[in-house]
This record gives C-alpha cells, structure tokens and sequence, in this order.
C-alpha cells in the first residue's frame, strides 16, 4: 500500500526540508562502495535527503534484516540473518573519515539471532573508529540486548559518547506495537546503562507520538526516563511508512511538542528535542552540542 494510504494529508507544519546540491548522490555513492547501511535509507526516515545534503547518515551495522518485526518500522525483517562481517568496522572508519565527521551515530537491527545482540560487534565499531579518530564522538543507538547486563556491559566499556536506546512509545502500547520487546525492560537497559557508565555517559531514548497514546501517557513516559537516569530526550511525530504499518491516530501540533520540550527540562533532562520531524539521530551532534535552554 502507498504512504499516502497509510496517513492523512500531511498538515502545514509539516514540511521536509527541500536541499539542492550533490551531497545526496556523494553519500549515496560512499555508502554503495563501501557495502554500508543506513536507517535513513532502511527505515524511510523523512530526513534523509537534508541530512546526506549535509553528508551526514546513520550507519545501520550487523546487516539490514532485523529478528524482530515492530509494527511501526520499515527495516526488513526474516530469522536467516548472516553473521557479523568482521569488515565492517573498518568500512565504517573509512566512510566516516571521507565523509569528515566528527559525530557519528551507530544503529543496528535487533539480532536475536546473535548471543550478546550483537553487542561485541558494536563495540568493535566503536574501538575502530576510536583508535583512528580520537576526537570523533560516537553516539550509539543500540536495540535491548534483550535486557543482557553483559551485553549492555560490552558496549559502555568501549567507550561511546552517548549511549541512546528508544522505548518507542507509551507503555500501554508497546506491547501491541514492538514486536518481543518491553517497555520496562527497555527502561532497565537505559538504567542499568546509566549504572555502568557511572555517569561518565550520557543515557538518550526517545518515543514517537500519533499512535494512540494520550498526551498524559506522553507525560508518564518522559516522567518514567528521566527516573531512569536518562538526560536527553527525544520526541518526534509517528509518520507511517506504509499502510501495512501501524495506523496513524492523530497529528501532533508543535506547541504540544513544545509544551513536552519545556516538561522535560522541568523534569531535570539536560537536553530534550521535541517536534514533528525530530529522530532519535536527526542533528544527533547539534543536539549533542547546544546549550540547555
């Protein structure tokens, strides 16, 4: 089914940036070569012709098939995954290096396929890039680990700047929407995160909003992060990627996003971003860098 059966029109305040330039087409290329992943691409992020305009992209690694099938997201899904390609972490050095970045944001499906989740194999990623570009700031954005200490472990000890793992949405749903995962499991990861990192490591998640919920559940959800050690927020408009997805319920309009912004900073967060086109990884490093309003 198309995307424009899967949602209503979209409302004015709701606008993907236009970009010109090839930036797009340089990406695109880099990414090809190098036998890359992006969740812009595998997710059908609405941002992604600003963002490779920017030649910024989020580097999806352990391939493009995900264990799990969240009723929400685009990524393929199946239960035959290929191993890790022990590869991969010096392709994502080089593109990273081409591309001149100094904040990168690391992602991967959810392998339950693999032991530890995957856990080793980003950790490699962050130690390739680690020993190759000591200023560079590394976010990951990691799936649950299905709650594993020592996965969760794995990661934290190589050494990323921002550790950033999603609830999604309001606990009420996630049983019905994220496929094997659990609202408060995913609060333990970001807790337990918080614990190992001994607060040397900032703790992100993030939720998106026109699935349902109510704007109290909304209030709930950020409550319950920040009271698991979480200090950067994140909350963006649910935008369908077909309509074999969940349904849309409701556009959100940008003073409710802002009165959510202002709640969070209220709460104690120290960085919150909130508003229709914003992704968990969307200007990650502007978000990462600005002042606290």
């Amino acid at each position: 089914m198309s995307i424009s059966k899967a949602r209503p029109k979209l409302p004015p305040w709701i606008r993907v940036k236009a970009s010109s330039g090839n930036g797009r087409e340089e990406v695109d290329a880099l990414l090809k070569e190098l036998s890359l992943h992006t969740v812009c691409e595998s997710a059908r992020c609405p941002n992604l012709c600003e963002c490779w305009q920017r030649r910024t992209a989020t580097f999806m690694i352990l391939g493009n098939t995900c264990t799990r099938s969240c009723k929400f997201c685009a990524v393929d899904h199946d239960s035959a995954i290929l191993p890790p390609d022990s590869g991969e972490p010096a392709r994502v050095l080089e593109a990273a290096k081409r591309l001149a970045l100094k904040y990168v944001v690391i992602t991967s499906v959810t392998r339950d396929d693999l032991p530890d989740g995957g856990a080793a194999h980003f950790a490699s990623v962050i130690r390739e890039l680690r020993s190759n570009m000591s200023e560079i700031k590394i976010e990951v954005l990691t799936p649950d680990f299905n709650g594993d200490e020592n996965a969760i472990r794995t990661v934290i000890e190589a050494g990323p700047t921002v550790f950033n793992h999603n609830v999604e949405t309001v606990e009420r749903l996630s049983p019905l929407i994220r496929n094997r995962a659990d609202y408060r499991k995913s609060l333990a990861v970001l807790r337990k995160a918080a614990e190992i990192g001994k607060g040397a490591i900032p703790i992100k998640s993030g939720l998106m909003v026109g699935m349902g919920e109510s704007d109290d559940e909304v209030l709930k959800t950020i409550c319950d992060l920040r009271e698991n050690s979480v200090s950067i927020l994140t909350v963006g408009q649910y935008l369908p990627p077909t309509g074999n997805h969940w349904k849309l319920e409701r556009y959100v309009e940008p003073s409710k996003f802002k009165e959510w912004e202002l709640f969070a900073y209220e709460k104690g967060f120290f960085l919150a971003a909130c508003s229709p086109l914003v992704r968990s990884s969307y200007n990650a490093e502007e978000l990462f860098s600005k002042d606290k309003k």
